[in-house]
């Protein structure tokens, strides 16, 4: 199902603007003046529609309460969030929404600075299909490493919804209006993020945001649950234990993505804009894809010299546009080489298929086309077998990464393309 996108809906309410415009109520035109805000991406996640497995049962639910777990990139002293229903079905009713900070670790107890989130002064919302909302601005203290609680309650869910699978983190699902409870009582686990595609901040000074977009392996397939330790998370804390001011990071992965087709989830290529350049304070996108259009095209049984090569030429063509919308946005792109999957029990991949996987890695590192390149291949290939993934970086399946290779990726990523390209790119 195409989402029908309400564009406005990216930078402020979409009843804000609609109130604004045709009735000037005081309240709507200063949410929708809050646009002018130097609002910062400090967390966010790709959303498409779950499969039949992570899907909630709207029949069964009823009323219920979604207590969900983000972490945080960037500080600030203001906060709002995103609340979507891009690819809902029905619209999407929301009776109540607050936001608090962790207990423990997969926990669904609150800790303390329970807030309530409003949407043009209301408690509640209702969000069409394919709409997205942001909510009014609250003031909050807001740091870098920060877990927070959105805790939604939902009075009529869409059969279809809209989220992100594999969230690596627990949520939590309770009965009925518990989203101002210290504790949820009856609460059982879910392991996906829901209708929310982002939350942000306002900072001073305001920070630069990286956006690291592709499939499973910036997703964190193989990182630990509710363990932090994709290889952005390792990235934000090699960030601040530079004091960098690039401090925003947000992972817009989804596993099983391809640049080209629709495998799991939009392509990139149809994404790129709403996931990667909207975000709001985007200065970089860091770009990983490729290993699923390749080990598709092999695993499909269509193979052949002619496809292997329309299928490179393919790539190529798609990084250039990539490239291309990017800096028309100002936006630096930085590029990085496939990863080995030598050995994969998924792709089985052939010799043939393995040269192709170095052929674009070559091309990706000379073509001179990115604002720079994160050489991950070289960061985690075995140097005896550089077809696979170094023991200690393999997770076991010999495509995904351990904690130990997510550490390694983020190692891989030169801090001075992200501290200098912006600079250089806005003033062309």
């Amino acid at each position: 199902m195409a989402p029908k996108i309400n564009r406005l809906a990216g930078s402020i309410g979409v009843a804000a603007v609609c109130l604004c415009l045709l009735q000037g109520l005081n309240e709507a035109c200063a949410a929708a003046s809050d646009k002018s805000a130097d609002w910062t991406s400090s967390w966010g996640a790709a959303l498409m529609v779950p499969s039949a497995k992570a899907a909630l049962k709207k029949e069964e639910l009823g009323e219920f309460t979604l207590r969900q777990v983000m972490r945080l990139s960037a500080g600030g002293n203001r906060l709002r969030v995103r609340i979507s229903n891009l690819y809902g079905s029905e619209p999407l009713v929301l009776g109540a929404a607050t936001i608090g900070r962790v207990g423990r670790p997969a926990s669904s107890a609150l800790l303390d600075s329970l807030e309530t989130l409003r949407f043009d002064g209301q408690a509640g919302v209702t969000v069409p299909p394919g709409g997205e909302y942001v909510s009014d601005p609250i003031e909050w203290k807001a740091a870098r490493g920060d877990d927070l609680t959105l805790s939604l309650f939902f009075k009529a869910l869409p059969q279809q919804q809209s989220a992100h699978v594999a969230a690596h983190a627990t949520q939590f699902i309770a009965p009925g209006d518990q989203s101002s409870q210290t504790d949820l009582k009856d609460a059982r686990k879910a392991t996906s993020w829901y209708q929310v595609s982002g939350i942000e901040v306002v900072a001073d000074p305001r920070p630069s945001v990286v956006v690291a977009v592709g499939d499973s392996i910036t997703d964190g397939s193989g990182s630990t649950m509710d363990g932090n330790d994709r290889w952005t998370d390792f990235l934000i804390g090699r960030l601040a234990e530079e004091g960098s001011a690039t401090a925003g990071v947000v992972n817009a992965g989804i596993g099983g993505n391809c640049m080209l087709r629709e495998c799991i989830g939009p392509p990139l290529l149809e994404r790129f804009e709403r996931d990667v350049l909207q975000r709001p304070g985007v200065t970089h996108a860091i770009v990983l894809i490729g290993v699923n259009d390749l080990g598709r095209l092999h695993r499909g049984k269509t193979e052949s010299p002619q496809s292997r090569a329309a299928m490179l030429a393919d790539l190529k063509s798609g990084w250039r546009e990539l490239v291309q919308r990017a800096h028309k946005q100002g936006v630096c792109l930085i590029a990085g080489t496939l990863t080995p999957y030598g050995g994969s029990t998924l792709y089985k991949p052939l010799p043939e298929n393995e040269s192709d996987r170095q052929a674009m890695n070559d091309w990706i590192r000379t073509s001179g086309l990115f604002d720079g390149v994160a050489d991950f291949d070289a960061a985690v290939r075995d140097p005896a077998a550089p077809d696979r993934l170094q023991g200690l970086f393999d997770s076991g399946d010999h495509l995904h990464l351990s904690p130990a290779g997510y550490r390694a990726m983020a190692s891989a990523v030169g801090l001075n393309r992200l501290a200098t390209c912006s600079a250089a790119r806005r003033q062309q």
